[in-house]
């Protein structure tokens, strides 16, 4: 038995070592060819106006996707983007391959001028996002009606799953942050936390649906601060706005110079930049990590068969494990987003014999 299980590792471990030889043969192959590890990364993180699937014969397989663009004189453009491959201008718009509009759909003015039109395109992430809605569409849908049909037989399976997940969320992040009010604000907060997470997994599937960077993108989670942002100061009790314009401290911190009052208004605008770059920074570095090590096996091509195979299964070993974690960061980074959602709109919430009573306790 174990002379067998010696034979498995043993076959296992020399598939794994073909595999990344083969795998590496393109870099060895074109030797005048350098092999830049900073554009693979951010070819990979950056959105894109096609799914890329696999390459086929010196064919790269595609999902193009539709272009939804204005041209200067006002007109809206709608073609795919496969017209735009390889550099190809179509109607006057093309994706710049340098400058501030590098890898975007621009288009030249009447003083032959670049300048990047209103582009409303279905890129990678926003037809990731669209999946990710359908994804949790079908499975709320299919609770809801589970209910509908026998409301005292609890669920199983997935259903069942999700049913834990969602009141876990709900009583014991939601609730206990907010106070009485949750329910105001518990819908809203549950569709993030499992819009977040569905994203999170996705971007770590390499074949379609998945591989998308939604959440590792700036401008999604800028987005999903600004909502809660908007949620925690249009909903901001009197005791909020007192706290932040003449708080509890001595008075000469807060006449004539507003020391205590700017501090809080730039507590305001911390708290969703905080909300914004930690979930951001987290995806992005994890995606950039596992990127780095896969290059390996291309850097060490140049090496020679011998350490290119040895840095070859290193790579695979450490990016499996850098895998691991960013599947436990991912599940994490969503549960923190909620929670610190949720707090911040409870401090808003809070109201002067709340904070009294926390303070008698204390």
């Amino acid at each position: 038995m174990k002379r067998d299980k010696k034979n498995v590792l043993k076959h296992y471990t020399i598939a794994i070592l073909f595999f990344c030889t083969l795998l590496s043969q393109p870099a060895w192959a074109e030797e005048k060819q350098e092999f830049q590890i900073k554009d693979l990364i951010f070819e990979h993180l950056e959105d894109a106006y096609k799914w890329y699937f696999f390459t086929w014969k010196e064919t790269d397989v595609s999902l193009y996707l539709p272009v939804i663009v204005q041209s200067p004189r006002g007109e809206w453009v709608v073609f795919s983007s496969s017209h735009l491959e390889k550099g190809k201008i179509y109607k006057g718009f093309y994706i710049a391959q340098e400058g501030n509009y590098k890898h975007k759909i621009v288009t030249t003015n009447s003083a032959g001028e670049e300048i990047r039109p209103w582009d409303f395109s279905i890129t990678k992430n926003v037809l990731a996002i669209f999946i990710s809605i359908g994804i949790m569409l079908t499975s709320f849908l299919a609770l809801a009606r589970w209910y509908k049909k026998d409301r005292l037989q609890p669920p199983g399976g997935f259903l069942g799953m999700l049913e834990i997940v969602i009141l876990s969320i709900q009583d014991e992040v939601i609730k206990p942050s907010i106070g009485k009010e949750y329910e105001r604000y518990a819908p809203f907060l549950l569709t993030t936390f499992f819009f977040v997470l569905i994203n999170n997994l996705m971007g770590l599937i390499p074949l379609f649906p998945g591989g998308a960077n939604v959440t590792g993108n700036i401008t999604i989670t800028f987005f999903l601060s600004l909502i809660v942002f908007l949620l925690i100061n249009i909903n901001g009790n009197k005791h909020y706005w007192k706290e932040i314009f003449w708080p509890d401290t001595p008075t000469w911190l807060k006449f004539p110079v507003p020391l205590m009052p700017i501090i809080e208004l730039w507590s305001v605008l911390m708290k969703p930049a905080a909300l914004m770059v930690r979930l951001f920074a987290n995806i992005m570095a994890g995606h950039s990590m596992t990127l780095g090590l896969i290059s390996l096996i291309f850097i060490s091509a140049a090496m020679g068969p011998a350490a290119n195979a040895g840095l070859s299964v290193a790579s695979i070993l450490f990016s499996t494990f850098i895998g691991f974690i960013e599947l436990l960061i991912s599940v994490i980074q969503a549960y923190v987003f909620v929670l610190l959602s949720s707090v911040f709109i409870g401090m808003s919430r809070q109201k002067a014999e709340d904070s009294e009573e926390e303070n008698s306790e204390s």
